[in-house]
């Protein structure tokens, strides 16, 4: 009788872990089959575009068409995207873009104030803030079996620029002198922000069985634009704020003026590789 209920609490345990199993290989079939876009034949027709969603990095396909004038626009939230189809047959200037966001500007500093009063000082600015980063220009992995370019096909996987940084605010003035006392000082501006980083060029990797044939279409047939992302320029300094001016010269001083920002750094250019897949 024990022989028997250690089988039966046995097999339902082993059930439940056989459950369990299906249950995570069905997730990973279906997340995998979300992730990517799937079609025996995907035809782009004259000036279409066909924009990858933010859950898809992998275009899989028999036959790849794309009428001229035509944009595949790659998911640029991932940093490798795929292609991959035994025919890609290519009219001219049809691109494949994957450029990386542009950094936004640094927010202005606020100017300080110039209070009311008689002989009061103002206040200083504050600093503009730093720009984004650029960033990358996507991976792609290219993977072809025949390859027919009617005209020319650009792939433009550039860095996004960096944000330029946000100005200092100005300083406030000093308000007037009077008999008794000294007019107010001008305040100092704020600094200016740095500037962001440009962000890395994508890489471009061509696999086929043609690969040999490919490399000699680079800057004729094939334009691949593998450009570093522009550095973010520093922003302003803040104006000083004016010296308050009273009587007989018995004037405040002028405020400093704030300090530029130090510039970005400029990305990484891309690389090209050609895989010969056998």
């Amino acid at each position: 009788m024990l022989l028997f209920v250690f089988y039966v609490v046995n097999f339902t345990e082993v059930c439940a872990m056989n459950r369990s199993w299906i249950l995570i290989g069905f997730l990973c079939i279906s997340f995998f089959s979300w992730a990517q876009v799937r079609v025996e034949k995907l035809v782009l027709k004259p000036g279409e575009h066909f924009e990858l969603d933010h859950q898809s990095d992998i275009i899989v396909t028999d036959t790849l068409v794309m009428m001229d004038s035509s944009k595949i626009i790659l998911n640029e939230l991932k940093r490798e995207n795929f292609i991959r189809t035994k025919v890609a047959i290519i009219g001219n200037d049809c691109v494949i873009v994957g450029v990386g966001l542009h950094g936004q500007p640094g927010r202005s500093g606020r100017a300080g104030n110039s209070l009311v009063g008689p002989c009061r000082d103002g206040t200083d600015g504050t600093n503009g803030t730093a720009g984004l980063s650029g960033g990358p220009g996507s991976n792609l992995f290219f993977y072809v079996d025949e390859l027919k370019i009617n005209g020319r096909l650009i792939i433009d996987l550039s860095g996004g620029n960096g944000g330029d940084g946000g100005p200092g605010g100005k300083g406030g003035d000093g308000s007037p002198g009077t008999v008794h006392c000294n007019g107010g000082d001008g305040a100092n501006g704020g600094d200016g922000g740095r500037g962001g980083e440009g962000g890395n060029a994508g890489s471009l990797v061509i696999s086929s069985v043609n690969a040999d044939v490919i490399r000699n279409w680079i800057g004729s047939t094939i334009i691949y634009k593998n450009y570093s992302g522009k550095a973010g320029q520093g922003g302003r300094g803040g104006y000083a704020g004016s010296a308050g001016l009273g009587p007989s010269r018995k004037n405040g001083k002028d405020g400093a003026p704030g300090s530029y920002g130090t510039n970005g750094t400029r990305g990484k250019e891309g690389t090209l590789t050609f895989e010969m897949n056998q």
